[in-house]
Formats: structure tokens, sequence, C-alpha cells
């Protein structure tokens, strides 16, 4: 059984709720990634912030990316893992959810995060293949 903590990228990078939507934008392309994980000041998962939100809830509606904060695009209720989890579990997840990136979440604390392509790189072409169908589905 492969667990999700087998996969996952420890010890990602990270976009603070206080932090402007601009310089997680900076970030973002400094990492080469598309997203980050949003940590309150309790240090807990508050949401995720993805390049497309920063396009759809940003730019496309004609705000200034300085003056808007990561937090007010965090979501009410995040999906997560935990990093025992089967990486079956993680992957039902991101298929019923229809989501490319999974944080994994240990008592509340953001420890990892799992993406599409970790999974490409270590399962099996059935699973990942029928999650990736799943996730990019209309």
């Amino acid at each position: 059984m492969t667990r999700v903590r087998d996969i996952m990228t420890s010890d990602p990078a990270i976009v603070e709720t206080s932090e402007t939507v601009s310089r997680a934008a900076r970030r973002m392309a400094s990492e080469g990634v598309g997203s980050l994980p949003i940590e309150g000041e309790d240090h807990k998962l508050k949401g995720v912030l993805t390049d497309r939100d920063i396009v759809v809830k940003v730019l496309a509606e004609g705000k200034d990316p300085v003056a808007i904060h990561a937090g007010e695009l965090a979501q009410d209720d995040v999906v997560s893992v935990g990093p025992d989890e089967d990486v079956s579990v993680a992957l039902e997840k991101m298929s019923r959810h229809r989501l490319r990136r999974l944080p994994v979440v240990q008592e509340e604390e953001l420890v990892g995060i799992v993406a599409q392509a970790d999974a490409a790189r270590e399962l099996s072409d059935a699973d990942v293949g029928n999650t990736v169908e799943n996730i990019s589905r209309d």
C-alpha cells in the first residue's frame, strides 16, 4: 500500500493570508508552480490559491492584485488528505472534487501537497488515467 507521504511534496511553498495576490503570483513564478496553499496566522491551512484564481477572480474582474490579499480568495471548506492515508483516498478526492493538487494536512497543519504529476510518477497508468479523466471532464 502506497501512502500519501510516499509521493507528496514535503514542505511546499505557501502564501500567507495577509500577502497580496501580486506577491503570491511572483512567488508562483519563481517557484515554478501553479498554486500555493494559503496559510493563516495560526499556521492552519485556509485554502489554495491557484493561477486560475488570480486570473478569474482578480484580473478578469478588474481588481488590483496589489490591493487584494490571498486570504480574501481562501475557500471556506478546504479538501485535504492525511499523510498516512492510502494514495487511493487522495486520488478519489482529487477525482470527486476535480482537483489537480491536494493539500496534505496533519493535526490541522500543512505538511505537504500531492499533485496530479506526483501520482503520475509513482502510480499505475490506469489509476492515474482514471483520475486525470475525472479531473478534466466538462
